[in-house]
């Protein structure tokens, strides 16, 4: 059955009045007079950007190998084989193609994420070995992977699977999360339709809550390796 809602308009009200504001209304966004968050690292070019994402690696577990486009389909392939092939899944991301990894793809026998497919897609990655997205934005601070996730670039691809491998491009590096929303916020004064959904991955999964020892796979990825393609 479909849920109602009670007692909204009075809750709000409540709220706004002790906010001192009238309900409906946008606050007005302050202006700071400092903004230090936007000048780390503000000057660093792509590849003292890569040298700080490789270097976060290391503590979150995660491998990071580097290609360039012609040579990201032999990269893959041999990836793909180091982890140990088997079972793979890939989101349905047009740069799949643009990248030229089509026949790679197809060599591998990877299956392409379909929504329409409902919980069997789910059963797909859940029981995939390795599991293929293309990174959106990358955080260089923490090689954090932002993943802007929709019906057809979906989480499970990147958190059900054994393995996650990460695209790279060398051009979604920025420095920290400041960089990136603010490259999200760029594209909706543009126009454009945003992710309904942004997954940001820092690396296996992990956790150390039992008398604090860590333990790298826990409830996602056991390995995730990012393979960064100079894209231009």
């Amino acid at each position: 059955m479909k849920g109602t809602i009670e007692n909204r308009d009075s809750f709000l009200e409540k709220i706004a009045d002790k906010l001192k504001r009238t309900p409906g209304e946008a606050p007005e966004k302050p202006v700071w007079t400092y903004t230090p968050q936007n000048k780390v690292y503000q000057n660093y070019s792509e590849d003292q950007l890569l040298a700080m994402m490789k270097e976060a690696c290391a503590p979150i577990h995660t491998k990071l190998f580097e290609t360039n486009s012609e040579q990201l389909g032999v990269q893959l392939d041999q990836l793909i084989a180091e982890y140990g092939g088997g079972s793979i899944i890939a989101t349905n991301d047009l740069r799949f193609h643009t990248f030229g990894l089509d026949e790679i793809l197809k060599k591998n026998n990877v299956a392409v994420w379909d929504y329409k497919e409902g919980h069997k897609a789910i059963e797909r990655a859940t029981h995939a070995n390795i599991g293929l997205s293309i990174c959106d934005v990358m955080l260089a601070e923490s090689a954090t992977a932002g993943l802007f996730n929709d019906q057809d670039k979906a989480r499970s691809v990147s958190l059900l699977p054994v393995t996650s491998i990460v695209i790279v491009p060398k051009s979604s590096i920025v420095p920290r999360m400041t960089q990136a929303m603010q490259r999200v916020e760029e594209r909706v004064q543009k126009g454009e339709t945003i992710s309904s959904y942004i997954n940001f991955i820092s690396g296996p999964s992990n956790s150390a809550d039992i008398e604090m020892k860590l333990v790298v796979g826990v409830h996602g990825p056991v390995k995730v390796a990012y393979l960064v393609v100079a894209d231009r």
